[in-house]
């Protein structure tokens, strides 16, 4: 078998003795009888949980560990077998077979600790401590003994704690008491009394009296508890570490004139307290002291040092397999806040915790439904990431932090306030602060949290302070302006110099603005964007454009900007600026910001348009307008181009002075080969700008119109690829119908175009289908009918009356005036059939029409709508 594969066969059989061990463990304590033999029975697995972890996660794993797990495994297999039969057993049998089970147990206990025994030294290297309390846990298990009925009474001495060391025997010296992994009994010598005297480790000592007196509240959280507990001190350690006056641990020991060692902080305080006594003696010894220095007890630190980083690498493993397992929220809380007491000593202990893989761990809990686990999850993260960019470093390239951002959302106070704390910590670190904006809805969390000062005012406050420090990535202001917080982005749009007044700027212009953010953006920002335009950079420029461009599409924003003077500069963009080589269309940019701002009902005739005073009178800007038209353009410019004029036609004076023009330069032409360009808008616009012009100039636009190759059939008979009656359609019908009806020579080559047909087909279609199927269906049906009412102003002509009666123009006039409720509709019908009873003699009978080519034309092989109006000519279409 491979290296790798013997490495997943260990992993596998230690997680599984770790998982029945911590089953077993949360099983004796649910045991009401024999209370302190299952609790000692507990102590020992326990004492071998590490065991195993150590075995799993050595550098120096020893040959045979798969021996030693397998024969471990039957061990436990068994304990676990035997203790839930126990737990299940009901009072009627279980004493009677209670000290037979207990037996085999003992026996179960005993062959574990053989087990042990199989570990060689190399496996431990120069941990020699380790190696010592796996012998002394091997030795204590061999020769376990349980037995029924009898109390199991530990044999620990306890002493006075109010004895001092002078009431001591003054011939024995302090003896090195040694602890080994998780004990369950100590015996401690009487001379110990200075370390061991404390409630604290007392306490450690009692470990099947301490599961006693806690077995009274719930048993999950009984067994994390005094699990923990006993995991405090799992290291070697002497009775010297405790201060004489405190009973605690010392961090700064220091040493008086009568030779006793005391913690600087405890000493210190009592050396104050006897300041007004004329002599001082010392509290242990009762000699008096003629010297208030205290000398640093060097060793003595240096070894409680020692001691306390060996102490808490086991305790930080410890907590490692309490978050693996996760047996209750008990067990995990005492582990988490085990570590934060462990992460606040010193900074190391943070690398630590991270170097043991603990990290993953926690963000994974944050998912755990206990609102104090999660809370404590997130003090424990806030601990690791405070005052140290290696760790928000680490942070960011092990774990995913959208967790964290999600607890921004939680309905529990604490939680969200630590989360936010955490996000406010590593929001200050540079490499973190894409990470945060990138996650999906993690801005806008924060932006709803800072806007929400009412409800938690703490939140906003953190929130606000967080969106500060990511405002530093210009990703992450864009991000926000996405959001709908635009107030960072138009901060650097308005202060920002150079390359960052630009790149906002180009934010801004991509971003889609509501009606409301426009309003904001033209009212903060439209002094900066009209001084960005009138710069020499072209990229300025360009995002300065984009930006004016959205925001005057909006009509209320016009006499804003109107007011920064931006129609001068737009006009003098249009019509006087030249920047040789620039990569940008200045003058179409600057002329559809002009055709937003007109369109929004400015007053035109008075609007300045230069910063001498002269207002848009319509020769100075209409002559420039028509010949920029007239030759060959982009699209774009000649929509918008259209789209003023189109404003400037609401104006009498200027309508008379733009048709005169365009007259002059037979600017019409131009205007009527646009019907024919694929711009659909452009066509749109067209036809809208010549409908205007037709008071004016109608036979002149028929004229062109006739020349136009493909006109006027193309304006009816163009193709709809959707099927939808669209806007150019619906101006198209409406142009035709505008044109001046009696000419003959339109409404002949209408004919000859063979367009009735179509016409008629459309308007039964709409019938048929109804007018709320399109936006555009009522202008097109007036259209469609004003084109046939054209035909019947010209009946005097043969070929034209002879339609009319072949098609039975009455009867669908009736048919429009009866059943349309389009009010213009049903005028437009009347006004046909008022012409139509002029000729009423004529077309009650056949006229006399020469033979020409033209009656080929009508023949129903030539026109395919003829079989379709006789299908319909009993109900919409009747015969004369």
């Amino acid at each position: 078998m491979s290296l790798s594969k013997d490495s997943t066969a260990m992993a596998s059989v230690a997680e599984s003795l770790l998982t029945s061990i911590s089953e077993i463990i949360e099983s004796v304590t649910s045991i009401e009888q024999e209370k302190e033999n299952f609790a000692e029975i507990g102590c020992y697995l326990y004492r071998v949980f590490p065991v195993i972890m150590e075995l799993q996660t050595t550098e120096h794993t020893p040959k045979n560990v798969m021996e030693i797990l397998h024969s471990l495994s039957e061990s436990i297999t068994e304990t676990k077998y035997l203790v839930s039969k126990c737990q299940r057993g009901t009072n009627s049998n279980f004493d009677s077979e209670l000290k037979s089970t207990i037996s085999l147990l003992e026996r179960a206990i005993q062959d574990m600790g053989e087990c042990l025994t199989l570990i060689p030294s190399s496996a431990f290297q120069d941990q020699e401590y380790a190696e010592v309390a796996v012998q002394a846990l091997s030795n204590e298990m061999r020769s376990a003994h349980f037995e029924v009925g009898q109390s199991q009474v530990l044999q620990t001495k306890e002493l006075d704690p109010h004895k001092s060391f002078s009431e001591e025997e003054p011939n024995e010296e302090p003896v090195m008491v040694v602890s080994d992994l998780y004990p369950v009994t100590l015996e401690v010598s009487r001379d110990n009394s200075l370390g061991l005297n404390t409630p604290h480790f007392i306490e450690l000592q009692k470990p099947t009296s301490l599961n006693r007196q806690r077995r009274k509240s719930s048993s999950s959280s009984n067994s994390s508890t005094s699990l923990l507990k006993m995991s405090e001190y799992v290291e070697p350690m002497y009775g010297a570490f405790f201060c004489p006056l405190t009973k605690q641990i010392m961090d700064d020991p220091v040493t008086v004139q009568s030779g006793v060692t005391y913690d600087r902080k405890a000493i210190t305080e009592w050396l104050e307290e006897s300041e007004n006594s004329q002599e001082i003696f010392c509290p242990v010894t009762g000699q008096k002291l003629l010297s208030r220095v205290l000398r640093t007890n060097v060793a003595l630190k240096t070894t409680i040092e020692e001691w306390k980083e060996r102490n808490e690498v086991a305790r930080i493993k410890c907590s490692r397999s309490a978050l693996v397992l996760s047996a209750s929220p008990s067990m995990v809380l005492d582990a988490i806040r085990d570590l934060h007491e462990i992460c606040k000593r010193k900074q190391h202990n943070k690398i630590q915790v991270l170097n043991a893989g603990i990290l993953p761990l926690l963000f994974k809990l944050l998912e755990y439904r206990d609102r104090d686990v999660s809370y404590e999850v997130l003090e424990l993260i806030r601990e690791l990431t405070k005052d140290d960019d290696d760790s928000k470093m680490v942070i960011s390239e092990m774990v995913d932090i959208s967790a964290v951002i999600k607890m921004v959302s939680s309905g529990h106070q604490p939680v969200r306030h630590a989360a936010l704390l955490i996000l406010l910590d590593i929001s200050r670190s540079q490499s973190l602060w894409k990470k945060i904006g990138s996650d999906p809805g993690g801005i806008l969390m924060l932006i709803r949290c800072k806007y929400n000062l009412s409800v938690d005012a703490f939140s906003s406050e953190k929130a606000d302070e967080i969106l500060q420090n990511l405002e530093r990535s210009p990703q992450n202001i864009k991000l926000m302006a996405e959001n709908g917080f635009l107030e960072p982005l138009l901060k650097h749009l308005i202060e920002g110099a150079g390359e960052m007044q630009t790149e906002m700027a180009d934010y801004l212009g991509e971003i889609a603005l509501g009606q409301d953010s426009k309003t904001y953006v033209a009212e903060r920002a439209s002094p900066a964007l009209i001084k960005m335009v009138r710069s020499g950079n072209t990229l300025t420029r360009s995002a300065a454009f984009k930006v004016l461009a959205q925001i005057s599409s909006y009509h209320p924003n016009a006499k804003i900007l109107a007011k920064y003077g931006i129609i001068q500069i737009m006009v003098e963009e249009m019509l006087a600026r030249r920047i040789v080589g620039e990569l940008i269309n200045s003058k179409s940019e600057a002329v559809a910001i002009l055709a937003n701002l007109f369109e929004a009902g400015l007053d035109l005739e008075n609007l300045q348009v230069n910063s001498h005073g002269r207002v848009l009178a319509p020769d100075y800007v209409l002559y420039n307008i028509i010949d920029m038209i007239k030759h060959s353009t982009p699209d774009e410019l000649n929509i918008n181009l259209i789209r003023v004029l189109l404003c400037l036609t609401k104006s009498p004076k200027s309508m008379g002075t733009m048709a005169s023009m365009v007259k002059e330069i037979e600017a019409s032409y131009t205007l009527v080969e646009l019907l024919n360009n694929p711009h659909e808008e452009l066509g749109v616009v067209a036809i809208k700008l010549l409908i205007a012009l037709i008071p004016y100039m109608g036979h002149s636009i028929v004229e062109r119109l006739c020349r136009t190759e493909g006109q006027p059939e193309n304006l009816i008979l163009g193709q709809n690829e959707s099927g939808r009656i669209t806007q150019k359609q619906a101006v198209s019908a409406k142009f035709l119908a505008k044109l001046p009806r009696q000419n003959l020579t339109l409404n002949l080559t209408l004919l000859r175009k063979n367009t009735v047909p179509a016409i008629l087909q459309q308007i039964n279609q709409i019938q048929r289908t109804g007018m709320r199927t399109s936006r555009y269906a009522t202008p097109y049906l007036e259209g469609l009918v004003g084109i046939l009412v054209r035909f019947t102003t010209t009946l005097y002509e043969p070929q034209i009356l002879f339609l009319a009666r072949k098609y039975n123009f009455t009867s669908i006039f009736t048919e429009m005036l009866m059943k349309t409720s389009c009010d213009e509709v049903q005028r437009l019908s009347a006004i046909g059939l008022e012409n139509l009873s002029l000729e009423s003699i004529n077309l009650s009978k056949a006229p006399e029409i020469k033979k020409t080519k033209f009656l080929k034309s009508l023949l129903p092989t030539k026109i395919p709508i003829f079989q379709f109006i006789k299908e319909e000519k009993t109900t919409s279409l009747p015969g004369p």
